[in-house]
């Protein structure tokens, strides 16, 4: 076996040196119920699944099935608006926000339009934009692995995901600010906020209240990673009504079901499943990044539900290796071929990581 890859003894020492972790609450008990038995830590999935109350909405929801969502979805967008200190008018509901990036690239590109992101970063604007006819431009992260926002200016569409898929790290806000500030009202800036709960890094903050001062700005958010809804499919976005405007006229009619709309406003309310939430990942995130120490690999600052691990070697062969021994971590990124994913599950699930890296 290469020196550079795993050995038994080298994760064996690991575990011994985390067994501290066992100690934690095990929050896995209360994990939400799967009927695969495969380990799955490749989607920045939430394994606790919603909380009591958005479960207890949604089943009730059921009975408002015969029905067109029109006013659950006027009670969600006021209840958003109220949360974020916006209009109605400043609200768009989407079906998870990808759809909301979706929008914004059939809104916003086209032929002759350029839309500039990272490499990496999430894909999916890009691959929307594309299909539209928009040029892509995508530009390497800094050597701290934050967006180069100095060189991404020169765009009709910006795509900042803040904490950043698949590197888990930050854009610091003051850069974030700074380029706000800079960038032409011509250019639509779109954050994705997807990952903003898990943050604990005091270098970062929410752009949503800068909205109301950038007409150009718009702010994704989702309700698939904290509140653990990514098979319901429920997101939206923050922007000036003129924006808002323009980006539901390219927009299907009802992008959010009655059940959606149920969990994402019982979701919105219950602020205990956030913090528990944030807990259970923080610590099961510190006991593996523990274990990655010990083994003598370097894992980026994580401010999200996933980790990015620096493997030194060719991960592609490595993932696959893992799929056969019944543990799915994140796809190869081009970019970064020597770096593997791991979305932070539950205790067990990470304890199986690390024994299948073993095997």
């Amino acid at each position: 076996m290469p020196s550079s890859a795993v050995s038994r003894r080298t994760f064996a020492q690991a575990i011994a040196a985390g067994a501290a972790f066992t100690a934690l609450p095990r929050f896995a008990q209360a994990a939400a119920k799967t009927p695969q038995t495969a380990v799955r830590l490749s989607a920045n999935e939430n394994p606790y699944g919603p909380s009591p109350a958005a479960m207890r909405a949604m089943t009730d929801a059921l009975h408002d099935a015969p029905r067109y969502p029109d006013e659950a979805a006027e009670a969600l967008c006021a209840d958003i608006a109220t949360f974020h200190g916006v209009t109605c008018d400043e609200v768009l509901l989407g079906d998870g926000s990808s759809d909301i990036l979706r929008v914004v690239a059939t809104a916003y590109g086209g032929p002759g339009k350029k839309l500039v992101m990272a490499d990496p970063t999430f894909e999916a604007i890009g691959h929307y934009a594309q299909r539209d006819g928009t040029t892509i431009v995508k530009l390497p992260l800094t050597a701290s692995y934050a967006h180069d926002l100095d060189k991404m200016r020169d765009a009709d569409i910006v795509y900042i995901c803040n904490p950043n898929n698949p590197t888990a790290t930050l854009t610091p806000k003051d850069k974030v600010r700074a380029f706000l500030a800079a960038v032409p009202e011509s250019t639509i800036v779109l954050v994705d906020e997807a990952y903003h709960h898990y943050v604990s890094s005091p270098d970062y903050e929410s752009v949503i209240p800068l909205v109301m001062k950038q007409p150009n700005l718009i702010v994704a958010r989702t309700f698939s990673k904290i509140y653990a809804m990514a098979g319901v499919r429920a997101g939206y976005a923050i922007a000036k009504k003129a924006v808002i405007n323009r980006l539901s006229a390219a927009q299907q009619w009802d992008a959010m079901n009655v059940v959606a709309l149920a969990g994402a406003r019982a979701s919105l309310a219950d602020s205990r499943h956030v913090i528990d939430g944030r807990k259970r990942n923080d610590d099961t995130k510190q006991w593996l990044a523990a274990q990655m120490k010990a083994a003598g690999f370097e894992m980026l600052p994580s401010e999200a539900n996933f980790v990015m691990i620096d493997m030194r070697r060719d991960v592609k062969p490595l993932i696959a290796a893992l799929r056969e021994r019944g543990v799915h971590v994140g796809r190869l990124f081009p970019a970064m071929p020597r770096h593997l994913r791991v979305t932070i599950g539950t205790p067990s699930e990470m304890e199986a990581f690390v024994r299948a890296m073993l095997a």
